[in-house]
């Protein structure tokens, strides 16, 4: 099983079967708050849909698509984060994320982040590494900033949350720029 220490009681690990039931409590928990900016919140409504979620995300690992952990702050599962697409012929990678309510403004999440980008330009090779968020979604948007993203470019009305659509800002590193920073 795949897990990665951040820091003292911050770490990674792989979504396994054993994880369904905490990725359920954290979604009902948080689902106004998630719902917001995310369109599959009304779609996970039984621990069985959590269940078909890390079955859905270990078969991506397996077939080298995507890669996706659970984020565990100080022994709770406090979000997820993943390579959402992994595009091997052009060595870029494409980061999404999500955390619960009582976690944000600690910095985990971009902690959580820096370690995908890392992993995946030092030891993948990837040139390139790309966040999209929803434009409205500040708080999502401000961590690729504070790592030193560019802003490419904002991709109109390109999801549909519940009754609306939402442009997504895409922000990019590459990795001479990310080595630089380093």
């Amino acid at each position: 099983m795949f897990k990665h220490i951040i820091e003292e009681g911050l770490e990674l690990k792989m979504l396994e079967n054993n994880h369904a039931e905490a990725i359920f409590e954290l979604v009902d928990g948080n689902r106004e708050h998630l719902r917001q900016w995310l369109p599959w919140v009304d779609d996970n409504n039984t621990l069985h849909e959590s269940r078909n979620f890390i079955k859905y995300v270990k078969k991506q690992h397996f077939e080298d698509k995507g890669f996706v952990a659970g984020i565990w702050y100080e022994g709770k599962l406090a979000g997820v984060i993943g390579f959402n697409e992994l595009n091997w012929n052009n060595k870029s990678a494409s980061i999404g994320y999500w955390l619960g309510a009582e976690f944000e403004g600690k910095g985990i999440m971009t902690k959580a982040t820096k370690s995908f980008i890392d992993y995946a330009i030092l030891e993948l090779g990837f040139n390139r590494v790309e966040i999209r968020c929803a434009e409205d979604n500040l708080k999502s948007g401000a961590i690729p900033k504070r790592l030193g993203f560019t802003k490419e470019g904002v991709i109109r009305e390109v999801e549909w949350l519940y009754d609306h659509y939402v442009n997504h800002i895409v922000y990019g590193v590459l990795a001479k720029d990310w080595k630089e920073k380093q």
